[in-house]
Order: C-alpha cells, then sequence, then structure tokens
C-alpha cells in the first residue's frame, strides 16, 4: 500500500477573515432596536411610544447610509444587515402597532391587511436589493419602506394626540395600511432626494422654507410629520397622473 501524503495548506491572505465597519453598523443596530422597542411598546399597549420609535428608526435608518458614504465604510455585510434591520423596524413593528391599536377590531380582515403590508415590505426590501445597480437613483420604485412606516405610524401617534381611539377608525386605519403596503409594490415612482447636495448654494426662499419646517415640527411634530409623509405618498401618483396625461396629449 502506498502511503498518502498530507495535502500542503497554501496561506491565501486574501482569505483572511474580514472585519466589519463600526460606525454605520452601529446606526443600524440602532434602527433595529427601535424598531424592537415599537413592537414590545405595542405589545404593552403604549402606542404612541411605539410610534415615535418608528420615527426615530427612520431618522437612523437615513443617517447609516450617509455616514457610510463620508466615511468610505460601505460594505456588502452592511447593505444585508441595513435591510433585514429595515424589514424588522418598517415592516414587522409598524405592522404589529397599526394592528393591536386598530385592526384587531375587524377580526380576521384585519390580521389579513397588517399580514398584506409586512409581506409587501419584504418584497420591497428584496426588489430594492435586486435592482440597485439598474434603477435611475433619482427616483424610488414604489413607495419606500421608511415612508411606508411613516404613514402608518403617522396614523397612530396623530390619533392618540387627537384622543381618537383606534376603535373609531379602524376602517380607515385599514385602508392606510393597504395603500402604504401596495404602494410600495407597485412601480410609482418617488423622487429619492439623493441627489441632494448640501454643499450647493441654495435659493433663499429655500432656507426660509427649512426654518419654517423646524417651527411646524416644534409646535405639532405629529401633525407635521405625518402631512409631510402624506403628500409624499401621493406626490408619486401625482406625477404618474402628470406623465400619463404629457405623454397622452403628444
Amino acid at each position: 500500500m502506498t502511503e498518502l501524503k498530507p495535502r500542503k495548506t497554501i496561506f491565501n491572505p486574501e482569505l483572511k477573515r474580514r472585519g466589519i465597519y463600526v460606525l454605520p453598523n452601529l446606526f443600524t443596530t440602532a434602527a433595529l432596536f427601535a424598531g424592537f422597542f415599537a413592537i414590545v411598546q405595542a405589545m404593552q399597549g403604549d402606542f404612541e411610544r411605539a410610534a415615535m420609535a418608528i420615527f426615530i428608526a427612520m431618522v437612523l435608518d437615513g443617517l447609516d447610509g450617509r455616514v457610510a458614504r463620508m466615511t468610505n465604510t460601505q460594505s456588502a455585510f452592511g447593505a444585508e444587515y441595513d435591510s433585514l434591520a429595515d424589514m424588522v423596524s418598517f415592516g414587522a413593528a409598524p405592522a404589529l402597532v397599526i394592528y393591536e391599536w386598530a385592526l384587531r377590531d375587524l377580526g380576521r380582515l384585519g390580521w389579513v391587511a397588517a399580514f398584506v403590508y409586512c409581506a409587501c415590505a419584504a418584497l420591497r426590501l428584496a426588489r430594492f436589493n435586486t435592482t440597485l445597480q439598474v434603477v435611475d437613483k433619482r427616483y424610488f420604485q414604489g413607495l419606500p419602506s421608511p415612508a411606508a412606516a411613516a404613514l402608518v405610524a403617522g396614523l397612530v401617534w396623530v390619533m392618540i394626540v387627537s384622543g381618537i381611539p383606534g376603535s373609531d377608525v379602524r376602517w380607515l386605519a385599514c385602508v392606510f395600511t393597504l395603500f402604504a403596503g401596495l404602494t410600495m409594490v407597485s412601480n410609482i415612482r418617488y423622487y429619492s432626494f439623493k441627489d441632494f447636495n448640501l454643499r450647493k448654494s441654495v435659493p433663499f426662499f429655500a432656507i426660509a422654507a427649512i426654518a419654517l419646517g423646524f417651527a411646524l415640527v416644534s409646535i405639532s411634530p405629529e401633525m407635521t410629520l405625518f402631512g409631510f409623509f402624506v403628500v409624499y405618498g401621493l406626490s408619486g401618483y401625482v406625477l404618474a397622473a402628470v406623465s400619463f396625461f404629457k405623454r397622452k396629449t403628444a
């Protein structure tokens, strides 16, 4: 019998275990925590805190990508981690919050509407990851999941501050949930604001508008934020209608 010689292992420095960047993933983890906190608060019946936590997750989610680009710390791991965190913060959390607050009273229709929203959020994130390199960076295809979550959580927040219980607006909550979910997987285009450069000069009225926005947020944050995302959610349909009539007249 011939003796088998042990195979030599060739060390390749390129196969060394790669680390992960701390700073951008720290913001992603904070956004994930805010989404999980919203779920916990909804289970305990504190829906106002749950809605506020979803908005906080949205702010943190907007920061992680910008921080990664500014510090040149983008990675495939960070992109996948961000999508998983978004699914919790903007998919599962808003669906559970709106279900526990209002949709539970609709019975089977309530949890079906919540599931449709959750499933559409997952499909929206999957489509975004697979078409990232081929779409126009200036526009999103379908309503972004953070904006959809802001519509759902904003409705809860506004109604609670106004003293209106969820059982009185359960049908409105169902319509908002289905609208936000189905618009996420539509082909409606939404402006992404990715070409907005803070280092460029802007007209004077833009600074005045920003100052007015800060004033409105300080007076009534729930109404201002909810109103902004309602307008943003309808803007895609307005742009689609304008484009349709332009093509028709041409």
